[in-house]
C-alpha cells in the first residue's frame, strides 16, 4: 500500500470509531442527586397544560424531572414538601401524588420484571 492510501485508512477507520463510540444520556435523580443512564430513570412531566404525568417513554412534552427506582427516594419526593413539585414548578395535590406514586411503582415492578436492573 502506497502512503496516500495508508492516510486514507487511518483517517476512515478513525472516523468509523468516532460514530461507534455513542455516549449514553445521563441524568440525576432529584431525589438522591446520584447520576444514573436515563434509560434507568423514570421521567415526571408537567406538560405544558400544567398537568403532572408519569412519561415511561421519556418524550412528552414538558417540564420533566428524574427519579430513580430506590424506594427512598420515591418516598421522599412524594411526601408533603419536595424537590418534584419546586422542579416542576407546579402545584401537586394529594390526589396527584397518590396517582404518580402507583404509576411509579407499577412501572418499576414492570422494568424489574423485563430483567432491567434499576
Amino acid at each position: 500500500m502506497s502512503s496516500p492510501e495508508k492516510t486514507l485508512l487511518r483517517q476512515l477507520t478513525a472516523k468509523n470509531r468516532k460514530y461507534n463510540m455513542r455516549k449514553t444520556p445521563q441524568r440525576s435523580c432529584i431525589s438522591c442527586r446520584n447520576v444514573f443512564d436515563k434509560k434507568d430513570l423514570l421521567r415526571i412531566v408537567r406538560t405544558p397544560e400544567g398537568e403532572v404525568e408519569v412519561d415511561p417513554t421519556g418524550k412528552m412534552s414538558g417540564r420533566g424531572a428524574y427519579i430513580c427506582s430506590n424506594p427512598e427516594c420515591i418516598k421522599k419526593q412524594l411526601s408533603g414538601k419536595s424537590r418534584l413539585a419546586s422542579n416542576l414548578n407546579a402545584n401537586i395535590t394529594s390526589e396527584q401524588r397518590d396517582e404518580i406514586k402507583m404509576k411509579i411503582e407499577e412501572y418499576f415492578r414492570i422494568s424489574e420484571g423485563d430483567g432491567k436492573e434499576h
